[in-house]
């Protein structure tokens, strides 16, 4: 997700703090990637309550880098070590242990909150049942994290790990069709987002549908803030319409930046193409032109377009250089 105001449905569905939380497609390709929320929530809130969302993937020859929690990672870097050595890991318990260290404050935070993403990935079903007893624990107040750590943000990482574990017996669609009558009403959290973010199916354009069947402004920008998450490629045309002109479809320019948070995280080259693209057609448009937009000295464009070498490391145009065609 970077955005304003958390409590601002227009304006925080579509834009706080960078991004989002977690990614992939089932398996990690090389070492894939992984996507790490960092939340404030409570019953009943959608993913716009977020107080600040993080992604994370590293090393996926077919995709952008992608990081929230690093400021323009680079290969060959110790960070980028860390990343990597924790996405590679093929077995949950040596992730339980980096986590357990991170609860007791020997190791980094957010080392500890990216182990238990990559430990939603596995879908293991012990992990499943520990992380519903930690749920229990952190909601009774029993459970003690390192001083400027909020128990309560680790309720996303528990909710992912169980419903991952979850799709081994239910299928994509059944997961789906739970997710999407909560959503108007906002009874869904980040993890019901991230598992959006990896169904198959078709599950994009489910939400594709429902955006453009409704007229409700809020309830777009929501469906827009679930495909922000997706790394299905068939969302790239229409994140790339939106982009190119929010007007069109009822979207605040400040809330559009969630179709290119989208592209970015969709990462492919030709994602990338479109997001290059949509922007420029923007930019000529003039969409975007509001000063009250912009962001320290530069506008609004710029300043997007800026973010994608914090978060990817590179520039866009040496991404789609470097990366292979589709």
């Amino acid at each position: 997700m970077s955005k304003s105001s958390p409590l601002e449905i227009v304006f925080h569905a579509m834009c706080p703090p960078r991004r989002f939380h977690f990614p992939s497609n089932g398996r990690l390709r090389s070492i894939g990637s992984v996507l790490v929320a960092l939340v404030l929530f409570g019953t009943g809130r959608g993913p716009e309550s977020a107080e600040a969302q993080v992604q994370v993937r590293f090393g996926d020859s077919t995709r952008a880098n992608y990081s929230e929690l690093h400021e323009a990672l680079i290969e060959g870097t110790p960070a980028a070590d860390t990343v990597l050595a924790i996405l590679g890991t093929r077995t949950p318990r040596p992730l339980w242990v980096r986590f357990r260290q991170a609860l007791a404050g020997s190791r980094s935070w957010n080392d500890g909150l990216l182990a238990l993403t990559r430990i939603a990935e596995l879908r293991d079903r012990a992990s499943a049942d520990s992380a519903g007893r930690l749920r229990r624990s952190i909601e009774s107040g029993k459970l003690t994290t390192p001083a400027g750590s909020d128990a309560t943000d680790l309720l996303p990482f528990m909710h992912a790990i169980v419903l991952e574990r979850s799709r081994t017996i239910r299928k994509d669609q059944a997961l789906l069709a739970d997710l999407l009558p909560r959503v108007p009403g906002g009874q869904y959290d980040i993890a019901d987002a991230w598992v959006f973010g990896r169904l198959r199916d078709g599950a994009a354009d489910s939400v594709i549908a429902r955006f453009l069947a409704t007229d409700d402004q809020a309830l777009r920008i929501r469906y827009l803030t679930l495909l922000s998450f997706t790394l299905d490629s068939s969302a790239v045309p229409f994140l790339a319409r939106v982009y190119a002109a929010p007007d069109s479809f009822n979207i605040p320019p400040r809330a559009a930046i969630r179709a290119s948070d989208g592209l970015l995280w969709v990462g492919t080259r030709g994602s990338l193409e479109a997001l290059r693209d949509a922007r420029s057609k923007a930019r000529a448009r003039g969409i975007y032109a509001d000063p009250k937009l912009a962001h320290a000295d530069l506008d609004f464009l710029a300043s997007d377009s800026s973010a994608v070498i914090s978060r990817t490391g590179h520039w866009l145009d040496d991404w789609i250089a470097r990366l292979p065609a589709r």
